[in-house]
């Protein structure tokens, strides 16, 4: 399956935005070659129709990108997911596995999948350390009611 068809799915979401702007459809088209392009943002721009720089397009439709991208990170998940599990049962060398297994867990690191890094904050008070005490009230004292001592 190519990528225009892998990712076509996705861009009807794209269409309902969680921002309350509507798209140009020149806007929307650009989205759609960003994928037909596999994210190369001045061809997309090109078969778009813009003609300016490509970099303003980026700007003026950053959160749009960002939402598309993750979507198909979120959508290549499953995927990555299966490719751990084959890495690791896999009885057969398999070519590149190190470079497989990397993008694969970056891929699900990015979309919130990720081991979890356990800190233990156990503390021995009797090899010394520290003490936290809670901050102090402040006292206030009235000039007139005090009691002064002249010596």
């Amino acid at each position: 399956m190519d990528v225009y068809t892998r990712f076509m799915a996705i861009l009807p979401s794209v269409d309902k935005t969680t921002t309350k702007r509507e798209l140009t459809d020149k806007q929307k088209s650009f989205l759609e070659q960003l994928v037909n392009t596999s994210g190369d943002a001045k061809k997309a721009a090109e078969l778009a129709g813009y003609s300016s720089h490509y970099h303003h397009v980026v700007k003026t439709l950053k959160s749009e990108i960002l939402e598309l991208t993750q979507e198909i990170l979120a959508n290549s998940a499953p995927k990555a997911a299966f490719k751990l599990v084959e890495i690791m049962e896999s009885k057969k060398p398999i070519v590149q596995a190190a470079n497989k297994l990397t993008a694969a867990q970056t891929l699900l690191d990015r979309v919130g999948v990720s081991r979890v890094d356990k800190v233990d904050v156990n503390h021995n008070m009797a090899s010394g350390g520290i003490f936290l005490m809670p901050d102090k009230a402040p006292v206030v004292i009235d000039a007139e009611d005090a009691d002064y001592d002249y010596d």
